[in-house]
């Protein structure tokens, strides 16, 4: 018999594009169900279908989830006491309301930051090699004037003799 689940995966599951990994996995079950992101950071997922299936459905979660880069903490499903007409083909619900866009820039923001200061670390790392480079082609050019000045010496002992 069917029957209807909730089902909250918990960690690092927003912003990496595993909404479409469950929708994926939702259609290729052939389940009618839906699958959203939830303001307190995980993913919740509204589905219907017999008790195996779902619990095969679960298990494909965990499995691709991890692939595709999902640090999965908890995977909790609820069975509803009570049916939900869902459609169809399984579902992505866009949430990218203010609160999840608002998110998503301060995220965008701080990774932006990162790599201002990694690539200022970076450049400074380069400028120190540069330098470093530059001390060795100054001894070389130093080094090359002492062994010239030391040839035209013995070429003029020569040029005497």
């Amino acid at each position: 018999m069917q029957k209807c689940h909730s089902i909250m995966v918990t960690g690092k599951v927003q912003d990496i594009g595993f909404r479409s990994v469950v929708e994926h996995i939702g259609r290729s079950f052939g389940i009618p169900g839906l699958v959203f992101n939830a303001k307190d950071g995980s993913v919740k997922i509204l589905c219907c279908g017999e008790d195996s299936v779902i619990d095969n459905f679960t298990q494909a979660i965990r499995v691709r989830g991890k692939e595709s880069g999902a640090q999965i903490k908890r995977i909790k499903e609820i069975v509803l006491p009570f049916n939900i007409d869902l459609p169809d083909d399984f579902s992505k619900v866009s949430s990218d309301d203010e609160i999840d866009i608002g998110r998503k820039l301060d995220k965008g923001n701080f990774l932006l930051t990162t790599m201002i200061i990694d690539n200022k670390t970076g450049l400074d790392n380069v400028n120190a090699g540069l330098t470093d480079i530059k001390t060795g082609l100054n001894n070389l050019t130093t080094m090359m004037y002492e062994h010239n000045t030391r040839l035209e010496a013995i070429l003029e002992k020569l040029a005497n003799k």
